[in-house]
C-alpha cells in the first residue's frame, strides 16, 4: 500500500506564492502516476496537474503557465509550485497516486486560502 500526506498550504494574497509537498510512503517502487486535485467549497473536486513516472505533466487550463508539478522519485516526494494566486484557487488540494497500475490512495488534504 502507499499513503500520502501533504503539507504546505496556508494563507497567501493575491499574486503571491506557495509550495504544496506530498510525502510517499509504503510501496513507493509501486507508484506510477500522481496528482494534484482540489476541491472549493460547494465544487466538486477537480484535477489540477498529473505527473507520470517518466516525468511527463500535464495541467488543466486553469493552472497553466501558473502552476508547476514536479516529482522526487528518489526522496518520495511530489511538488506543487503556485505562483501567481488568484482568489479562485482558494481549495483544499489533495495528493493522489496510483499505484500498481490499479489502486488509487489520497492524501488528507491541506488547505490553500487565497485572500487580501
Amino acid at each position: 500500500q502507499v499513503q500520502l500526506v501533504e503539507s504546505g498550504g496556508g494563507l497567501v494574497q493575491p499574486g503571491g506564492s506557495l509550495r504544496l509537498s506530498c510525502a510517499a510512503s509504503g510501496t513507493i517502487f509501486s507508484i506510477n502516476t500522481m496528482r494534484w486535485y482540489r476541491q472549493a467549497p460547494g465544487k466538486q473536486r477537480e484535477l489540477v496537474a498529473a505527473i507520470s513516472s517518466d516525468g511527463s505533466t500535464n495541467y488543466s487550463d486553469s493552472v497553466k503557465g501558473r502552476f508547476t508539478i514536479s516529482r522526487d522519485n528518489a526522496k518520495n516526494w511530489m511538488y506543487l509550485q503556485m505562483n501567481s494566486l488568484k482568489p479562485e484557487d482558494t481549495a483544499v488540494y489533495y495528493c493522489n497516486a496510483v499505484y500498481y497500475s490499479d489502486y488509487e490512495t489520497w492524501g488528507q488534504g491541506t488547505q490553500v486560502t487565497v485572500s487580501s
